[in-house]
């Protein structure tokens, strides 16, 4: 005889509370600080010190307080994406104004615009290839990542964007205008102003080889800290080269001082003795 059982009720669990549960959304701890690439060559890094160690004395008195930032090769969130790099550049290099280095007390691993919302005032790329990457004006779509360009003029909005050519001698920088990139004309130095930090951008040909390079509105290149301890050194050398010279000189006037009294006490022992001879004699010298 077969038994028929009747289903037992389960009782469904409510549905949570949607509005109640907290979002998280990753912060600069959170997120990739590298997406695996490499530096493309063995100028890269330098040249990121040498623009660094250049302007850090202008971003200083810009800054009294310290709160700037310089990313070199770091990553810029700019959307939510997955995987988050997508959602990232890493320029070579670029500077944030009035924002501090340091979050949650350390070192920023990246920097996250969801959680500052203050753009970079100019981001600089390295060309590697032939520039295809760096000049890269495609829209972000749902598989493909945005191109570099795009990202920079579109989403993140940084107002000057430079892009560096070292094999090609070449240096392109755009301004951004009403939302559009602007490609801006060198002055006729060679050199494209950045007024908002009071410095231009150009090239400087060493050994042969291009790099890019600061100078002040006047056209004076600004030094590297490597640089401005030699000139401090040089100077230095200089001024003991010219003290070394003066008490050179001042040790001459000695001798001669010395060589011009000990004539004159001659002549005196000298006239001192003819006086005598005349007294000895019967001559009065005083008479004569």
């Amino acid at each position: 005889m077969q038994t028929t059982q009747t289903p037992s009720k389960t009782t469904a669990s409510p549905p949570p509370n949607i509005a109640s549960t907290p979002i998280s959304i990753p912060d600069h701890k959170q997120l990739p600080e590298t997406d695996g690439t490499f530096v493309k060559n063995f100028q890269e890094h330098p040249q990121s010190i040498v623009l660094t160690s250049s302007i850090t004395p202008v971003l200083e008195k810009l800054h009294p307080d310290g709160r700037y930032c310089i990313g070199q090769d770091s990553g810029i969130y700019w959307r939510l994406m997955e995987p988050p790099e997508k959602g990232a550049e890493a320029p070579d290099w670029f500077y944030v104004p009035n924002v501090s280095p340091l979050l949650d007390g350390e070192y920023r691993r990246s920097y996250v615009l969801w959680k500052e919302f203050v753009a970079p005032l100019i981001a600089i790329e390295f060309v590697s290839g032939n520039g295809d990457e760096e000049r890269d004006t495609t829209p972000p779509s749902e598989t493909d990542k945005a191109g570099k360009f795009w990202v920079y003029e579109q989403a993140i909005r940084i107002p000057f964007y430079a892009i560096f050519d070292a094999w090609r001698d070449s240096l392109e920088v755009y301004h951004l205008v009403d939302g559009r990139y602007i490609k801006v004309q060198p002055n006729d130095r060679g050199h494209f102003a950045i007024a908002p930090m009071g410095v231009e951008l150009g090239l400087k040909l060493e050994n042969g080889v291009s790099w890019l390079r600061w100078w002040d509105e006047s056209g004076n290149l600004l030094l590297t800290g490597d640089e401005r301890a030699t000139q401090a050194e040089a100077i230095a050398d200089q001024q003991r080269a010219i003290a070394d010279q003066q008490r050179a000189i001042a040790d001459q006037a000695s001798l001669a001082q010395q060589q011009a009294e000990a004539i004159a006490d001659q002549e005196r022992q000298q006239k001192e003795k003819l006086a005598s001879y005349l007294r000895s004699i019967g001559v009065d010298p005083d008479a004569i």
